[in-house]
């Protein structure tokens, strides 16, 4: 017989889970739309006009496909042995007003929240989608950061500063992925995979980790939805060390200077290290001693089941996560350890709130000019609105989630299916979290006698509530 296709058509449960995610949307008091007065602000905003004029080098931009609100835009050549790289942030702060109604809407929000029926902005379109995004063909201010690169990718020099840009071409991950893997040339991001694997081997040599854990996203078509385990090819990782390299040096400047604001993460303790080494023994997939658990992670195929639980043990060792502000003596505590480095978020302000401050701040130290009085004064109220805002995407990415499971698999009460055991819970291991292998649902029941991280268990769905997002299942 063959498998069912993991979606959901029916029309009852499609209006069930629609009022399921409204109630949810209510439940978390998500800001809907923005004040007359924000938007009345947004559609008058105009940036000042940059003293450099960069619009002859030829930006793309790579982003998930129909995205409109474009961040980040690159320029890549090569220079002797190494690499000459631009990255172009979008200048978001030329179109707030600080402390104006946009400037309010914000600081409401905190970072564009993604839901399954929706998305939330951080910024009212007329700035976040349209006047401050790097899209193709247009002209725009944006910070551009100036890496000059080793042929083994360690930065060499870099330098910031506000200038007009125009991208060439957009791109999405898949199409960017084709081009470069066929050897195109011709393509602006041919250099990417080059400087990507680079700077990865340098996150290497820095002792740095990543989880690098497969997306469960909720995919919208149009005859329902539909839940998938994504692998992210390559080149998002590629891109994303450019944002990392790009943090890594907006924390350097504003160290130096003894004011800004960081992302940081504490160290697993010894306790939390010694944890994780007896899980991996358990699964019988041990860390080696003398390898740093970067190295370890680094080195597993995610393909394999193991994998997924011995990543989802991994997961205790990334915790901690949220921003320093400082003005004045450096932090001591100022390291993101799973970059084994001081980091700051400066690459997305159209989506996240903290970025703008990151990004004023830093160009106006690499100018030599003062920070300016609005950005200095209220860096403190930023940790506290972003670590709110973080809560609140988290709850509601996994409330959309449970819900859309749910309703997956609310007409098939009293089936079978195959799961992988991730972790078992409870001081006897007597509770099993799994993830099913269609549809992409994780949950959890009581193990079974034999069961084991990393195995195979049969379970039976009892129960699916759409109205909650609730499963309950039974193993076999």
């Amino acid at each position: 017989m063959p498998a069912r296709r993991p979606h959901l058509t029916q029309s009852v449960a499609q209006s069930e889970l629609a009022a399921s995610l409204a109630a949810l949307r209510a439940s978390l008091e998500l800001p809907e739309r923005f004040a007359p007065e924000a938007l009345a602000e947004a559609e008058t905003a105009t940036a000042p006009p940059p003293e450099r004029d960069l619009r002859e080098l030829p930006f793309a931009t790579i982003d998930p496909a129909g995205s409109t609100d474009l961040d980040q835009a690159m320029h890549l050549e090569r220079r002797g042995s190494g690499y000459l790289v631009h990255y172009a942030i979008a200048d978001v702060p030329g179109f707030v007003v600080p402390r104006g109604a946009v400037d309010r809407a914000a600081r409401e929000r905190g970072q564009t929240l993604y839901a399954v029926d929706g998305r939330i902005p951080l910024h009212p379109p007329v700035i976040g989608d349209d006047r401050a995004s790097l899209l193709p063909g247009v002209d725009r201010t944006a910070y551009v950061w100036r890496f000059e690169l080793a042929a083994d990718g360690a930065v060499v020099a870099s330098g910031l500063e506000r200038a007009l840009v125009r991208s060439r071409a957009r791109l999405d991950y898949p199409e960017a992925q084709r081009l470069i893997d066929a050897g195109d040339t011709a393509t602006p991001v041919a250099l990417l995979g080059e400087i990507g694997r680079a700077r990865i081997e340098q996150e290497r040599l820095r002792g740095g980790a990543s989880l690098n854990t497969p997306d469960e996203e909720v995919v919208r078509g149009d005859d329902g939805y539909e839940l998938h385990r994504r692998t992210p090819p390559p080149v998002e990782d590629w891109n994303a060390q450019l944002s990392l390299m790009t943090g890594m040096a907006a924390a350097r400047l504003m160290l130096d200077a003894g004011v800004g604001v960081l992302r940081t993460m504490p160290a697993p303790d010894d306790e939390q290290l010694a944890a994780f080494r007896r899980q991996t023994a358990a699964l019988g997939c041990p860390w080696p001693d003398a390898e740093p658990y970067g190295e370890f992670l680094r080195g597993l195929d995610r393909s394999d089941p193991l994998a997924l639980a011995v990543l989802q043990a991994a997961s205790g060792l990334f915790r901690g996560a949220g921003y320093l502000a400082f003005d004045g003596a450096q932090p001591a505590d100022a390291e993101q350890a799973a970059l084994a480095a001081p980091y700051a978020h400066v690459t997305a302000p159209i989506r996240r709130l903290v970025d703008r401050w990151g990004l004023v701040v830093c160009e106006a130290v690499a100018a030599g000019r003062e920070v300016p009085g609005w950005a200095r004064e209220s860096l403190t109220e930023l940790p506290p609105i972003m670590a709110a805002s973080a809560l609140r995407a988290a709850q509601l990415e996994g409330g959309s989630i449970a819900r859309v499971e749910a309703a997956l698999l609310h007409d098939r009460i009293g089936e079978r299916f195959t799961a992988t055991v991730l972790e078992l819970r409870g001081e006897h291991g007597e509770r099993a979290v799994f993830q099913l292998e269609t549809p992409a649902v994780t949950a959890s029941c009581p193990a079974p006698a034999g069961a084991r991280a990393g195995g195979a268990i049969e379970v039976v769905l009892e129960a699916a509530d759409i109205a909650v997002g609730s499963v309950r299942f039974s193993a076999v």
